[in-house]
């Protein structure tokens, strides 16, 4: 037994651990949100673990972003992450992906291989996409809804995609839906928050929208631990 999981198999177990170390997860996206969620599954004993991601790190990410520091600007974000990530756990399975979810790329993605899809990307339709692809194979489904203009994270919160309230971008993916005519084909949970304040300062970036790591590492957190209940409530 590894000792780094000692206080894991304390709580949920023996045999929940050994399921969790089976468990394959593939996270698109790992940016503020989905860096924490990959550090969260890390941790906790999931050893095989895919990460999707087309961007480097930049100096704005450093303040939210798990792999983002002065020393890994300009690298690659999945690389800076699986180096990372087997610091904690060597004996992980880590894929690292650089290159965005879109659907150009979308078949190269066999999401049948894998027991939960993490969704923590941005783009709207890429997003639509990525939903759609997820609740049409064998994998279950957790998706984050917006993370930026947030302060309270303890408005952080987690419902069934329809019932989420308060969160534009959960209002902008069912309205995309709707025009489209190609809706979701099950159910699936989402992380979100009500909350919603005004940019106080002047972005250097267009679109940008400010976001802080408390918020942001809370949703990602928030996801993995979405995946953990659901492994360990599971019958062998």
């Amino acid at each position: 037994m590894n000792e780094y999981q000692s206080r894991t198999r304390l709580l949920v177990g023996d045999e929940a651990a050994d399921r969790l170390a089976r468990t394959r997860v593939i996270v698109f996206g790992v940016g503020g949100v989905g860096s924490w969620c990959v550090e969260g599954l890390v941790r906790s004993g999931v050893r095989h673990v895919t990460i999707v991601d087309p961007d480097r790190v930049c100096p704005s990410n450093v303040n939210r972003q798990l792999m983002a520091t002065a020393t890994t600007v300009g690298q690659v974000k999945v690389d800076a992450l699986k180096a990372h990530l087997l610091e904690i756990s060597p004996e992980a399975e880590i894929t690292a992906h650089h290159e965005a979810f879109c659907a150009d790329t979308a078949d190269r993605f066999n999401l049948d291989g894998y027991d939960f899809v993490i969704d923590a990307i941005d783009s709207l339709q890429d997003k639509m996409l990525l939903i759609r692809t997820a609740l049409a194979s064998r994998a279950r489904l957790f998706s984050s809804m917006g993370a930026a203009r947030k302060l309270d994270p303890t408005r952080v919160s987690v419902a069934e995609f329809w019932k989420v309230r308060g969160c534009p971008l959960a209002r902008s993916l069912r309205q995309g839906f709707k025009r489209s005519g190609l809706m979701p084909q099950r159910k699936f949970k989402c992380v979100f928050s009500d909350e919603l304040l005004d940019n106080a300062g002047t972005p250097q970036e267009p679109r940008a929208n400010g976001s802080m790591v408390h918020v942001t590492a809370v949703f990602g957190f928030t996801l993995a631990g979405l995946v953990v209940e659901e492994v360990v409530k599971q019958e062998n």
